[in-house]
């Protein structure tokens, strides 16, 4: 039996969901101090271009203090239809002594058919960082989307 897929969102969509995560990385960088507003649309910037390729899994955002981990947030692509939308923010992240931030993106396979040779603005480069937050606690989540794609956020805080 033959299926159909209609895919219901556009570009626009995923720049409407980015407009949420874009916050959402200012508020971390202006409250922990971890990263400049610079670093911060920077990032930005790269993901929604990775999310408009269809690349992008999941971006999985960590503050740390020298290498305790003090917050994270995960950024999961939902294409479902399933989400709901909320409004960015609850990201207010604590200063530290000793602050580091970390950003450590999955891509899908179809990553290595793109070519984004000048066109990112951040070096990246293959990691083998434990972004499962076992030290930390599931505090909760958030939900951003536009016509059926969206960012499902699950935060994790210290215990």
């Amino acid at each position: 039996m033959p299926s159909t897929y209609t895919q219901t969102y556009t570009k626009t969509d995923i720049e409407a969901v980015f407009r949420r995560f874009k916050a959402d990385l200012l508020m971390i960088a202006q409250s922990s101090r971890a990263l400049s507003e610079q670093e911060a649309l920077d990032y930005a910037d790269d993901l929604e271009l990775f999310a408009k390729r269809g690349v992008l899994e999941f971006v999985d955002l960590t503050l740390l203090d020298g290498t305790a981990e003090i917050e994270a947030a995960r950024y999961t692509v939902d294409a479902s239809g399933d989400l709901s939308t909320s409004r960015p923010g609850g990201v207010l992240w604590p200063l530290v002594r000793d602050p580091k931030f970390r950003v450590v993106v999955r891509h899908t396979a179809a990553y290595y058919l793109h070519d984004f040779g000048g066109m990112l603005k951040v070096r990246w480069g293959p990691t083998n960082e434990d972004v499962s937050h076992g030290s930390l606690n599931e505090v909760g989540t958030r939900e951003y989307s536009s016509n059926g794609w969206g960012l499902h956020r699950q935060d994790y805080r210290a215990r």
